[in-house]
This record gives structure tokens, sequence and C-alpha cells, in this order.
């Protein structure tokens, strides 16, 4: 057994280079697509409203079932839980690229998204898992660049591949890659052993999935129907319902889903929830930002994307280089840095108009970036150090879901609050960009990012407060060694 650690511990970088490989895939395959949608409509006579559904069932099949995955990758074995995935994630990609109609398109995505779930659930457990404290910052930040280069590589690779072959390659690609990776994690992942005594929370799971499907359902259509009608009403009360139900049976069964006293831990809790804020962030700029650029900038698509590319450039240098440091001078001061600079880009982004120099955006957006580098890299690892390893599977999923949710809020919270606000400004109900009214866009654009910055700013005073409680804690304790 101790020969078995040893192994993997000599092989740890390796086995991380293997890990990483996935997750860039699968954020590079939800970036690609949205170049790709118009082209898709055309190919099946379908509209923009039809065609959207290949990107969000993908997303919502990756919420409804991340629990799952984790859960079994703490009782089956994160490895097998890993292998499993990318297996499930290759067969879904060459069905969506031998796919000839919208509907087969959609079930293709929706495998391609539970393998998709399967390896997010189980990445970060396998790497803190094989990594040592004093290395773990540094790899779960070499994993966040690799999640940050596949949602950069995917607009202009899926461009590329679009204009010199057919949309179904965006998907191929993958199946090689796919390949070559479970061939290498069969040979080179840890054998861990999960806890083989305990069951599935199969009730669980279905509540869990149908409080997760009826809120995103209710989310992205009630931008479409209206928040105020009775079916987004009633989809929202189903999945209050549906949670609550969850929460209670998890409450009282032996082996749960998720199991909930994973959450008195304050740091795991504080950590996700700061998680949570950031990429709500996120979700906000990445919606808001390409509209600003195009109609009020007047910036060319290809310009736009190429602008767009700067956060996940900055971001995927950044991540690993905090990742180190947190190794070095602890995890909890580079979050609160983090947040800092990340409420201050938002908060100098909403001082942007239309007379915005290019060279200011990038500055801000850069402020943002570097924020958001420093930030999640250590948050990761003060994630994935405060559970035991039984519950590295589930911890992780818990981490990944709540990327998920961040970015669907942000997207969704953003644009509601955008269109209001705009609203608000001419007198009567818009719901997109209204041409030679720059102003009003910018108007509404400057709530978004200053009810983002205080957003985050929330987290920002709890991991302050978390802090100086530390250090309260750490002076008592040295006043007493010095007692004795």
């Amino acid at each position: 057994m101790k020969e078995a650690e040893s192994s993997v511990y000599k092989s740890r970088w390796i086995i991380l280079a293997i890990i990483v490989m996935q997750p860039f895939m699968a954020t590079l395959d939800s970036s690609i697509v949205n170049v790709a949608l118009p082209v898709m409509a055309k190919s099946f006579s379908a509209n923009m409203a039809s065609i959207e559904w290949v990107v969000t069932s993908y997303l919502i099949v990756i919420s409804a079932t991340i629990l799952v995955f984790g859960r079994l990758g703490d009782i089956k074995g994160k490895t097998t839980m890993f292998n499993l995935g990318l297996i499930l994630f290759t067969i879904g990609s060459f069905l969506c690229g031998i796919s000839r109609s919208l509907p087969m398109l959609i079930i293709s995505r929706v495998i391609q998204a539970i393998g998709a779930a399967g390896t997010m659930a189980t990445n970060q457990g396998i790497v803190t898992q094989v990594f040592p404290t004093n290395e773990r910052g540094r790899a779960l930040g070499i994993l966040g660049t690799f999640v940050a280069l596949g949602t950069l590589a995917g607009p202009p690779l899926g461009g590329f591949i679009v204009s010199i072959a057919s949309w179904q390659y965006i998907f191929l690609i993958n199946v090689p890659v796919g390949i070559i990776t479970f061939i290498l994690g069969i040979k080179l992942l840890p054998r861990g052993k999960g806890n083989i005594n305990e069951r599935l929370d199969i009730k669980g799971a279905v509540l869990f999935a149908l409080s997760i499907i009826s809120l995103f359902m209710s989310i992205i259509k009630g931008q479409e129907l209206g928040y105020g009608s009775s079916v987004i009403i009633f989809g929202f009360i189903l999945a209050i319902a549906s949670m609550t139900a969850f929460i209670w049976l998890e409450r009282n069964i032996k082996s749960p889903l998720l199991q909930l006293d994973i959450f008195k831990n304050k740091l795991f809790s504080i950590s996700i929830f700061c998680g949570f804020i950031s990429f709500i962030a996120i979700g906000s700029i990445n919606i808001i930002q390409p509209f600003y650029l195009q109609d009020v900038v007047k910036l060319s698509p290809s310009t736009t994307g190429l602008f767009m590319t700067v956060y996940p450039l900055i971001l995927s240098i950044v991540a690993p280089v905090s990742g180190y440091l947190s190794d070095r001078i602890g995890s909890e001061l580079l979050t609160f840095i983090g947040l800092l600079f990340t409420i201050t880009g938002l908060s100098l982004m909403s001082a942007l108009n239309q007379n915005s120099a290019i060279a200011t955006m990038i500055i801000y957006v850069s402020i943002l970036s570097i924020g958001n580098g420093l930030f999640q890299s250590p948050n990761n690892s003060l994630v994935m150090s405060t559970v035991p390893k039984n519950k590295l599977g589930i911890a992780g999923s818990v981490n990944a879901l709540v990327r998920n949710l961040g970015i669907v809020f942000g997207v969704s919270f953003s644009t509601t609050l955008l269109y209001n606000r705009m609203s608000h400004r001419l007198g009567y109900k818009v719901a997109g960009f209204i041409q030679g009214r720059e102003d009003v866009f910018v108007y509404g654009m400057r709530i978004v990012y200053l009810s983002a910055a205080a957003i985050c700013a929330i987290g920002a005073i709890l991991t302050a407060l978390r802090l100086y409680q530390k250090k309260i804690k750490g002076d008592r304790l040295r006043k007493e060694n010095k007692a004795v």
C-alpha cells in the first residue's frame, strides 16, 4: 500500500497533466459551441430559441448530476468516476458529431454533459488526494488555468473550424483527445477505493435534479416569458419545494447524497459562498461586455472576440502564481486581496461609457482578471483542504456546482437588472439594445457592475472577519504559550 502511495506521489505531476485535459475539453466545448450556433440553426432549419437548447441542456444536466458523481466518487472511488465520465463525454462528443437532427444533437449533448459532470465532480478531489499540502494550491491553480485556457481557446478555435469545415468537427476533435486521456488515466491515475459499504441516495438525487432543472428552466425561460408568468412562478415554487424536501431527506437518512455536516465547517461554507458570488460577477461580465463592445463602442465581432480573450489570458497566468503563493503564505489573505481587486475592477468598469478608450477598458478588465486569478486558486484550496479524504468527492462536486450556479445567476441577474434600469430610464419596457440610445445601455450597465461589486463586497467583509478572528485566536494562543 505504501509503495502504491509512493508511486502516485512520484508521478503526481503526470497525473495532473492527465487530469487537466478533461476540464480543458469541457470548458472548450461549452465556449466553442456558441460560435457555431448560427451555422447549426441554418443546418437544422431551426430558430435561435430552439438551437439555444444545445447550450442550455449541457449546463442544466451538468448542474443536476454533478452531486451524484461527487457522491459516487466517495463511494466507488474518484478515479473510477473520472474515467467513467471521460468515456461518456467522449461517446457524447462522437454522437454530437454524427447528429443529423436537432433532437439527436440535444440528446447527445445530454450524454456529453453527464460525462462532463463525472469528471468535474472528481478532478479536484484526485488532485487534492495526490498532492501534499505545500503543493496543493499550485496544482489547483494549474487546474484552474486549463479551465481558463479552454474558455480562451473556444471562440477562436470554433470560428476557425466552422470557417474551414462543418460544425460537426467542433465535437469530433474531443474524441481522439478523450481516448488518449482515458488510456493514460487507466495506467497512471491512483487506484483509491471508496466507501464500498455505503449506498447512493437515489431519492435525494431525484429531488435535487428536479429542483435544479426547475430552477434553471424558470431562470432561463423567465427572461422570455417574464418572471410574473404563472408558469415561471410555478417553476420557482417547484424548485423551492423540491430543495426543501431534499434538505429534509438528507438530514434524516443514513447515507445522504449531500452530507450536510460539511457545511458546519465555517471555513468551508464561507469559501463556498465567496466562490458563488465571485462567479455571479463573472457571469455578469461575460453576458454584458460583448453587447457593450459591439453595440456601444461599435467594435466588430472579431475585435470583440479578441478583446474578450484578455480576461481568461491574464487569469491563466495569475492563477498558478496565486496557487504557488497560497502554498507559501496561506490562502485566506490571498482570497481577501483577490476580492478587493475584483471589487476595484468592477467599480472601475462601471465608469465606462461610449467614449472610453480601448486601452482604458483593457486596464480595467486586467485589474478584474488579476483579482479573480488571485482569488480562485486559494479559494479552491481552502474548500478542498477543509474536508476529510472520504468527502473529497462531494466537496469537489459542490465546488463545481457552485461555479455553474453562480454563472447562471450572474447571467440572469445582470440581464434582468440591465433591462429593468433601461426600461426605467426610457419610461417603457425594453428587452434589448435600443439603437441610438447608447447612453441608456451605459446607465443600465453601470448599475449592473456596481451591484456586482456590492455583492463581492459581502464576500470581502466575511473574509476580513475570518482573518480578524484568526488573528485574535493566534494572539491568544501565543499569550497562553508565553504564560506557560
